[in-house]
């Protein structure tokens, strides 16, 4: 389990590099990236279904991303986009193809709905977080003039 995070956190930062993340904040998202799979790991494991411990991870990556990006005063995707990497079902993704190009169609949907759960949860978690930072930016902030 500490090689998998150790690895996960150098993809992370690798990422956060080719998004161009300022090098003195690589490694913050490095963190963020292997909390987030800490989380995708640890959850299935006392019976939680792997969609909801990917949203799980999700809101955690977004919300400490909302929060970091506040005091750091960089934008959000900043930590948002690299915290997410290490969830995104792309193997899954794969192996859906490979199957309606193998012709097994059967396996192909059963694993085309499980990466369609996989993707909703991302969204979901990435949106539930960003809902918690928006409340109090109500309709009074959104007509205030400067005076």
């Amino acid at each position: 389990m500490l090689l998998e995070l150790f690895l996960c956190f150098i993809a992370t930062a690798a990422f956060g590099i080719i998004f161009n993340v300022p090098f003195r904040l690589v490694w913050v998202g490095g963190f963020i990236g292997v909390l987030t799979w800490f989380l995708y790991r640890i959850l299935p494991e006392f019976d939680i279904p792997l969609a909801f411990a990917t949203g799980a991870a999700a809101f955690s990556a977004a919300f400490i991303s909302h929060w970091l990006a506040r005091f750091q005063r960089v934008p959000v995707t900043t930590f948002t986009i690299p915290g997410i990497i290490p969830l995104v079902p792309g193997g899954k993704a794969y192996a859906t193809m490979l199957a309606f190009v193998d012709e097994d169609y059967i396996t192909g949907l059963e694993q085309g709905v499980g990466t369609l759960l996989q993707a909703g949860a991302i969204a979901a978690g990435l949106v539930f977080a960003l809902s918690v930072f928006s409340i109090g930016r109500g309709v009074g902030q959104r007509y205030e003039t400067n005076r």
